[in-house]
């Protein structure tokens, strides 16, 4: 039988290595019990998509504090954190081999204001979405921040972890013209605005040492006009193949309000593969390519065209979370994508995230018809963990 090029290992710049070519993206899985801490919900499953044959899980995200939470269902990691919990997830990741990574995470000026007060770069009063401005003091002390994170990840017995500057949360916000109006060493110039996310990535090498695996997850771009660009995404990924990095993940798309995000962008191939084209020549890093794989012939294509060297599945490991294994024995060539019917905003998001949820319990997978229960059952959950958060953390 001949051997699917995703079944290659890969070595990593820091020696470690990965089992073959297929990771889990980082997802905000929204399993978290509400004060912070892992449940026995999401120790099953990623214990799951371990024992369903990919290489690396990535979970996003967690917080260093309660204070600029995406959602309520994210991890808190630090100090006042359920060790015991944390260790019991890395554990679980780690089955068969695989590589649980946790996504180091800030939603600034997108944090759920129900838990938190946003800020972001600057100050910002939108349709959907108002925050304060970070003082230079509080910009300061990130690094530092996201670096405690990082060292108890290592502690922890978590196998890595990835820096998060896609999507429109902070990092991502600073590297953003339409969110950074900045004027001092922090805005304006490109340099100015990728220096928070250098300095970052700096201090965390620097904690965990040289043999820890350390990605980051990048826009190519952010899809909005005026925003962050590939041309200025070339720049940063330039900028850090001077650094020691051990995967760069390309993605794109922001959760600016009313902004569509990339997955639910029509179109039958990846979204960013070409993109990663052009970052090939700008680093030797290894490169993870999410987004828009939708047959196994796609992510073989990607890997054997030197594009890609990790793919990463996000929605397809939802909706089929033993695709791996059925991949790289050839016995599947895609999976089955649900369809809804103008859903409104934010609903498919819900229903993915409620389906995790079946995952995680073994249950039987949702209908698209059920979309109006999904939400509804999505939101209220939210309601019940904000009321969690706010009297444990206010």
């Amino acid at each position: 039988m001949q051997t699917s090029p995703l079944a290659q290992p890969l070595t990593l710049p820091c020696g470690a290595t990965l089992k073959n070519r297929i990771a889990k993206s980082a997802m905000s899985d929204s399993l978290g019990d509400g004060a912070g801490n892992p449940t026995d919900d999401q120790i099953r499953l990623y214990e799951r998509w371990a024992e369903g044959g990919l290489a690396l899980s990535i979970i996003g995200e967690a917080q260093g504090t309660p204070y600029f939470a995406e959602k309520p269902g994210n991890l808190i990691l630090n100090n006042q954190s359920d060790s015991g919990l944390f260790e019991r997830l890395a554990k679980a990741g780690a089955t068969d081999n695989a590589q649980l990574w946790l996504q180091l995470g800030h939603a600034g000026a997108m944090a759920d204001a129900p838990i938190s007060t946003p800020k972001g770069p600057s100050a910002l009063n939108l349709p959907g979405l108002t925050c304060g401005a970070l003082t230079m003091e509080e910009i300061g002390a990130l690094p530092a921040e996201f670096t405690r994170t990082a060292s108890l990840a290592k502690e922890l017995g978590f196998g890595g972890v990835q820096v998060h500057a896609a999507h429109g949360f902070l990092l991502s916000q600073f590297l953003s013209p339409l969110f950074n109006k900045r004027e001092d060493a922090y805005g304006g110039s490109l340099q100015n605005r990728m220096r928070l996310l250098l300095e970052v990535i700096n201090e965390v090498r620097k904690a965990v040492g040289p043999e820890f695996p350390v990605g980051i997850k990048l826009n190519a771009t952010d899809q909005l006009e005026g925003g962050f660009a590939e041309d200025e995404a070339l720049e940063v990924i330039a900028a850090v193949d001077q650094m020691a990095i051990d995967l760069i993940d390309i993605s794109g798309g922001t959760y600016f309000p009313g902004a569509a995000s990339s997955s639910d962008r029509a179109g039958s191939g990846p979204y960013f593969l070409e993109f990663a084209g052009r970052a090939r020549e700008k680093t030797k890093i290894p490169l993870m390519v999410t987004g828009g794989f939708k047959t196994r012939a796609q992510a073989e294509n990607a890997i054997v065209e030197g594009k890609a060297d990790l793919i990463g599945l996000a929605r397809a490991l939802v909706v089929d979370p033993e695709l791996p294994s059925f991949w790289l024995s050839g016995q599947r060539g895609e999976p089955q994508f649900p369809r809804f019917k103008n859903p409104p905003e934010g609903g498919v998001t819900a229903w993915y995230t409620m389906q995790i949820t079946q995952n995680a319990n073994g249950d039987a997978a949702l209908s698209p018809d059920d979309l109006e229960g999904v939400i509804e059952t999505y939101e209220s959950r939210d309601e019940t963990r904000r009321r969690i958060w706010n009297s444990k953390h206010s």
